[in-house]
């Protein structure tokens, strides 16, 4: 049984690049998974505001409506003061007291007029009120709708991805132990310390992937016979040849089909 001193430095190239690309998979798909929860997460907070912004319509609805009733009770009030004060100038002894009365009409007269306007202000409050509850309604409904879709979106990426990254961990682990120690510490050194997580890069058109760098002929002639582990000299970035890149990758995708 061969142990990892045993192991050629090809097969160790060709380890790494699985692992890479086994390890980019995972990146990918909790990237994927990532932003979905965030998306739900804004759209149910949005939901949750537009219905405590109707609660708070609804209430102001009611109280405008509180309002009418007080003012109609007013005009109600007024309407019987003003019949009692009319009766009572029919029985007055003089004109004071009759004017005073009269005065007493004029106040109740002009409380309904106040109390009607009033009304009338309130009612247009309403309808306003009721076109924006509406539209808020409307587009509740829009995004009640819009979230129901995103949840199920989820749901369904979270049931198809679990199995899927459980099974590429295991063997990210399973790659990990065909590649000696050292290589793996420096695999995840490197990868921790980029930002897209690529610590083993094809060359590409005379750089290395992701690259403006070019790499000289000597040194890609030496990555293309695989006879020792080169890194570029700029990103620190392990480097192999794009043959041996499309082998491999061609390789993983078969096994990543076979995961989903």
């Amino acid at each position: 049984m061969a142990t990892k001193t045993e192991t050629t430095v090809e097969e160790k190239l060709r380890a790494l690049y699985d692992l890479q690309l086994i390890d980019s998979r995972v990146d990918e798909i909790r990237n994927v998974r990532g932003e979905l929860p965030l998306e739900v997460e804004d759209l149910e907070d949005e939901v949750a505001g537009m219905n405590t912004r109707l609660e708070k319509l609804q209430n102001e609805l009611e109280l405008i409506e509180e309002n009418i009733k007080d003012k109609k009770n007013g005009i109600e009030e007024s309407k019987a003061l003003i019949k009692k004060y009319t009766a009572q100038q029919d029985n007055v002894r003089n004109n004071r007291e009759y004017n005073s009365l009269s005065k007493e009409i004029e106040f109740q007269e002009l409380e309904i007029q106040l109390s009607e306007k009033h009304i009338k202000e309130y009612k247009a409050q309403i309808e306003q009120k009721n076109a924006v509850i509406d539209e808020t309604k409307s587009r509740l409904s829009e995004r009640e709708e819009h979230l129901k879709h995103k949840q199920g979106e989820l749901n369904e990426i979270l049931a198809e991805t679990e199995k899927e990254e459980k099974a590429l961990i295991k063997e990210s682990e399973k790659f990990e132990k065909k590649i000696e120690d050292r290589l793996v510490k420096a695999y995840k050194r490197i990868r921790s310390n980029v930002k897209n997580g690529l610590a083993v890069v094809p060359v590409e058109r005379g750089a290395s992937g992701g690259s403006f760098f070019t790499i000289p002929p000597q040194v890609q002639m030496e990555i293309a016979a695989r006879k020792k582990i080169i890194t570029d000299e700029h990103s620190g970035r392990i480097l192999v040849d794009p043959e041996l890149a499309t082998e491999e990758q061609e390789k993983m995708q078969a096994m990543f089909a076979k995961m989903k």
